[in-house]
C-alpha cells in the first residue's frame, strides 16, 4: 500500500505542477525561460516513470526513480530562484550575458526570457521557488512513503 500511495502522491504532485506551469503559460500569458523549462522534464520523467510503475503494480525501485525525477526538479527549482534572486549567476544563454552576432536576424525575432528575472512572485516567492519548495515535499515524502512499512 505505502509504493502506491507514494506514486500516487508522485503522479498527482507532478501532474499538478505541470498543469499549473502551462497554465501560467496559456492563460497568464507568461512565457517561460529556459531554466523554467529545464524544471518541466524531470516532472515528465516522473509522470512516465510512476505510469510505469503504476502498469507493473508500483514497483519500489521505479517509485524511488519517479521521486528522485521530481527531487531533481526541486534542485533545478532552487537553482532558478537563486538566480532570480542574484544569489549566483545562472546560465549565460538566459541571463542576457552573452550574444551571438553570426544571427542578429533570429536574435531580434526571438523575444529574450530572462532566468534571472522572476515573472511571478507571490509573498516575495517566485514560481521557480515554489517548484522547488512544493519538489521537495512530494520527493520527499514519496521517498518516506514508499519506505514506510506495510
Amino acid at each position: 500500500m505505502s509504493s502506491k500511495a507514494a506514486n500516487a502522491l508522485v503522479l498527482t504532485g507532478s501532474a499538478a505542477l505541470l498543469g499549473g506551469a502551462l497554465a501560467f503559460q496559456y492563460l497568464g500569458h507568461l512565457a517561460p525561460c529556459e531554466m523554467c523549462l529545464w524544471q518541466r522534464w524531470p516532472h515528465v520523467a516522473a509522470l512516465i516513470i510512476g505510469l510505469l510503475a503504476w502498469a507493473m503494480g508500483s514497483r519500489r525501485a521505479l517509485v524511488d526513480l519517479a521521486a528522485v525525477a521530481v527531487l531533481a526538479s526541486a534542485a533545478i527549482g532552487f537553482f532558478h530562484a537563486g538566480v532570480e534572486y542574484h544569489w549566483w549567476a545562472g546560465p549565460q544563454a538566459c541571463t542576457g550575458a552573452a550574444f551571438d552576432a553570426t544571427n542578429i536576424a533570429a536574435a531580434l525575432a526571438a523575444p529574450m526570457i530572462r532566468c534571472d528575472a522572476a515573472a511571478w512572485t507571490l509573498f516575495g516567492v517566485s514560481m521557480a521557488g515554489y517548484n522547488g519548495l512544493v519538489s521537495t515535499f512530494i520527493g520527499s515524502a514519496a521517498l518516506w512513503l514508499n519506505r514506510s512499512t506495510r
